[in-house]
Parts: C-alpha cells; structure tokens; sequence
C-alpha cells in the first residue's frame, strides 16, 4: 500500500513538467512568430504635381542686348573767325532747321577790309587798262618797226602782272565775303540745340572750345549694340538674304516698349578684348521717346521658327543629367526623366529641339518633389499657353484618340511618345 501511494505523486509531477515544457515551447513559437513576422510595406502616395501637354508653335528667336541711343549727328557748332558775338538767335532747347540763324559776330571790321580790298580792286583794274591800252599802241608800233622789241615784250609782261594783281583782288574780296559770311552763324544740320555756351558780348576767337552751340539731330536716331560672336553668323546669314531684322527697344527697366526699327549696320571689326562686335539699328523716333545717349534694352528678333515643339519653361528642369523634363508615363501614372535638347525661349515657353514630341506630357509644377519613377497624381492637363488655339486643339484631340488607344494596349517604356503621355494625364485628372 506504500508503493501505491509513492507511485501517485510522481505521476503528478510528471505531468507538472510535461506541461511547463509544453507551454513554453509554445510561448517560443509564439515569439519566434512575432519577431519573424515582416511589417506590411506601404507604397508612397502619390505626389499631386500640375502637368501640360506639349503643343506645337512658332517661337521668336531673339537676341536680347543691352544698347545706347546714338543720334545720327552731333555737331558742336564752332566759330570760323574772331570777333565779338553780339546776338543769339536761338531758344535753349529749341529745335532748328539747318541753315537757321544761331548768332551773330561784330561784322564791321570784315566789312571795311571788304571795301579796302574793292579799292584796291579799282586801282588795279585801271593799272591794268592802262597797259592794254599801251600795249595796243605798242603792237602797232612794232608791226612798223618804230620802237624796240624789248619794250614791246615788257609791255605784254606788264599787262599779264596787273591782269594777275586784279584776279588776286578778287579773290581778296571774295573771302572777306565768306567771313562776312561766317560773322552770320546759322545751323549746318537739323536738330535741337542744347544750352547755350557763350553769351552775346564775348570775344570768340576761330575754333574756340567749347563752341557756341551743340545742335542733336533727334529723329530719326539709332540705337547702338553688340551681340555675342557666337550669335554672329546667323546674323549676317539673315542680312545676305535681304531680309530686314526688326529690332525693339525697351525701357532700361524692361518695363514698357519705346520703339521699334530695324537693323541697318554691323561693324566691321570685332572687339578682341570682349569677343562682341557692334551693330547700329535705326529708328524713325517721330514721337522722340528716344532720347541721345539713354540706355535701352534692345530685342533684335534674327528669325522666327516655325512648327516647334513648345512646352512651359518651368517645366524644362537642369542638373546632373543635363537639361530634362519629367515626363508622365501612361501605363503607371509615374514620372520619368527625359533628356531634352532646348532652343530658344520667350521667358513663357522654351523650345523642345529635340526628345519630346507634341502631345508629350510634362510636368509643370511640383517638380522639386519628383524623382525618377515617382507615381504623381495630376492635377490638370493643359495645353502650353504659348501655341495658338487651333495647334492645342489638334494636340488635344490626339491626346485623346491616342488615350482610346492606350486602354487596348500597353506601350513600352517611359518615354512613349504624344498618345501615351496625353491618355495617362486624362485618366489622371479624372
């Protein structure tokens, strides 16, 4: 009976045991469970970004330069002989005509060398009547043998000194009536005067500084400019063609437009120490917003390219891969990036060389927030501002045919051309 009762309480531990090992060997795998257990992954949300379609259009290929106002003359007006200035015939500012009177210089003294030289005159032309008259009578003579050979040749030297003598008078008369002439000062081109320099009752001597008068022709007027030797070529290219450059200038804030002309003039040096070269557009300037010597910012338009691929210029981006766009793949509604070669740019659109096609969507806005691959949601699709209605109209339907197109059959890669890009920002934006 003893064994018996030894026996019961060895089972109980037993069982005791078997069931501690049991629980944690379930508490083990429980453990194991959990930490082998991988967290769910959970995709990033898609960025919400601004897309637009690229169009096609033309683009003004520009070169844009900083210019000055040169007047086609500017005549600083000084006297050609000396004398006392008596009278200004002109108004500070005023404008004048050429050949208008300016002023005035004390002629009397001109004037009386004028009359010394008259009398002279008169004195010679009798000395000179004088000798023709003997030598008349002296050829008569020497036909009849009556008088000595060597007085007749005397008499015809004679004659040629006082013929001489009075051409010389006359000549002294004529330039006393060119300085009385230059005593009457009157303006050698049209314009408008500046301040006046020398007040009536001065003493001016030939050529003295700084002048009587400056006179600036206003209108028409040129602008003054260099442009890159880089940008040369295409330049004269346009010019041998006949073509006439249209040139724009602009306020120096690039504010307001002032003028429009056209390109007349290119240098024919170019300056080594800056790589540039200088070139003269005219200007009719009736209104006179020109004015000499302001600055302008000059737009001198070399060509205007036609059927380009146009997209938004924010969306042309630059960094490690060179100048890219995102562009939007249909198939996933993500961005990849494009490599795109560009051309010229209005400031609003920016020209697509080459890498994209019309049609192509781009993103506009939101860019900073990108990388390649990342799933965007678009917020609207639209056309670049800069292509006319009916250019984004036709891009638009073929966008959309495209789209129809891309629920049959899924293109390949990112860059899948107009019909993909315009059917994933349509789907998008639903």
């Amino acid at each position: 009976m003893s064994e018996a009762v030894s026996t019961k309480p060895k089972r109980s531990r037993l069982r005791l045991v078997l069931i501690a090992v049991i629980v944690l060997v379930l508490i083990a795998v429980v453990v194991l469970h959990v930490l082998h257990q991988k967290k769910p992954v959970r995709g990033a949300p898609p960025q919400v970004v601004t897309t637009a379609a690229a169009t096609l259009g033309s683009m003004p290929e520009t070169l844009s330069e900083l210019g000055t106002v040169t007047p086609t003359a500017t005549v600083t007006v000084l006297p050609q002989l000396s004398g006392y200035l008596t009278a200004v015939g002109y108004h500070e500012g005023q404008d004048v005509q050429k050949g208008q009177f300016l002023a005035q210089i004390d002629p009397r003294q001109y004037e009386i060398d004028k009359q010394q030289a008259q009398a002279t005159l008169a004195k010679d032309q009798a000395s000179l009547a004088q000798a023709r008259s003997d030598l008349a009578r002296y050829t008569q003579l020497n036909e009849h043998k009556s008088i000595a050979e060597q007085t007749f040749v005397d008499q015809q030297f004679l004659v040629q000194q006082d013929e001489a003598a009075v051409k010389s008078d006359l000549a002294n008369i004529a330039q006393f009536d060119l300085d009385l002439t230059y005593c009457r000062i009157t303006a050698p081109v049209s314009g408008r005067v500046g301040l006046r320099l020398v007040d009536p009752g001065n003493y001016v001597t030939a050529s003295s500084s700084p002048g009587i008068v400056v006179i600036t022709t206003m209108k028409p007027t040129t602008v003054q400019f260099t442009v890159p030797q880089d940008s040369l070529a295409k330049v004269l290219q346009r010019m041998g063609t006949g073509a006439d450059l249209a040139v724009t200038a602009y306020s120096s804030d690039n504010s307001k437009e002032i003028a429009t002309g056209t390109l007349y003039a290119v240098s024919n040096q170019m300056a080594t120490a800056t790589g540039t070269v200088t070139l003269r557009a005219t200007f009719a300037n009736d209104d006179e917003a020109l004015f000499p010597n302001e600055f302008v910012n000059v737009k001198l338009l070399v060509d205007t390219l036609q059927n380009a691929v146009l997209v938004p210029t924010p969306a042309v981006q630059t960094g490690a891969p060179g100048d890219y766009v995102y562009l939007v793949n249909p198939a996933n509604s993500t961005v990849s990036v494009h490599k795109v070669t560009l051309g010229p740019s209005d400031g609003k659109n920016t020209v697509i060389a080459s890498g994209l096609s019309a049609g192509d969507v781009v993103v506009t806005d939101g860019t900073d927030r990108l990388s390649d691959g990342a799933p965007i949601k678009a917020a609207a699709a639209r056309p670049a501002s800069g292509a006319s209605g009916a250019e984004a109209g036709s891009a638009a339907q073929a966008g959309a045919a495209s789209g129809a197109h891309a629920h049959h059959k899924r293109p390949q890669g990112g860059a899948s051309g107009a019909s993909g890009a315009s059917a994933d920002s349509a789907d998008a934006a639903s």
